[in-house]
């Protein structure tokens, strides 16, 4: 009968083929969840971009034809922003697992047939099982979704009210004229831009700090030594 594992130096292990090929359906399978959370963010996305694109034609549609819907887009947006950062922490729980078993365990068999990539990943991968848990904080994901995505659609959409301004019904002629037409009832139009101004900065601030916290994280590149 084979034995179920055989110890190797360094308290290492080796698998039973049936060990591997069950290690083999595991991967699969962890790659068929993380397919199917890839696709539900980037259906958000586009809900996103579609909501945006309506938005547009709105506001564009006519001279007389008001900026507003440009400005309550941007809660939608929003919205759809913090589902799909919700949906990627789930997402980065699977895609962790996979890259945790290819980069321990397909790429050292890969390269020379040697299971002996790094100490303890086996343990690891089964507390991950044990007691499962999200890798990254609902602030990273937060980030890592801007960074991806939407912060080029928040630009689009403060390109597209500021040119709106610009352009309808006529061409400014001076700033007073452009502050005059982002007044949105009795909100002055100074008061409309600044809150603009601090919703991208937020924003861009945001990602930036993901970015930064990566970077600190991971370094230059990602190693393949950690999940999340």
């Amino acid at each position: 009968m084979t034995p179920v594992e055989k110890p190797v130096t360094e308290g290492r292990r080796e698998f039973s083929s049936a060990e591997m090929g069950a290690l083999a359906h595991l991967w699969r399978g962890e790659v068929y969840r993380s397919t199917i959370w890839r696709t539900r963010l980037d259906t958000t996305t586009n809900w996103a971009v579609v909501t945006l694109g309506i938005a547009l034609s709105i506001a564009f549609a006519s001279r007389e034809a008001s900026p507003l819907p440009l400005v309550l887009v941007g809660i939608l947006i929003l919205f759809f922003l913090m589902l799909e950062a919700r949906r990627y922490r789930y997402f980065n729980v699977w895609r962790a697992r996979c890259r945790w078993l290819e980069t321990h365990f397909y790429a050292p068999m890969l390269q020379d047939g040697n299971l002996r990539l790094g100490e303890g990943w086996q343990k690891e991968l089964a507390e991950d099982y044990w007691v499962p848990r999200y890798h990254v904080s609902f602030r990273v994901s937060v980030g890592r979704r801007i960074r991806r995505n939407y912060l080029w659609i928040l630009l689009i959409q403060t390109a597209a009210y500021i040119g709106k301004l610009i352009v309808h019904p006529s061409p400014v002629e001076n700033f007073e004229m452009f502050v005059d037409r982002a007044a949105i009832g009795p909100v002055p139009g100074l008061v409309v831009l600044a809150m603009g101004a601090v919703y991208v900065v937020a924003w861009a601030g945001w990602a930036l700090q993901s970015w930064l916290h990566d970077r600190r994280r991971w370094g230059s590149t990602q190693r393949p030594t950690g999940m999340g």
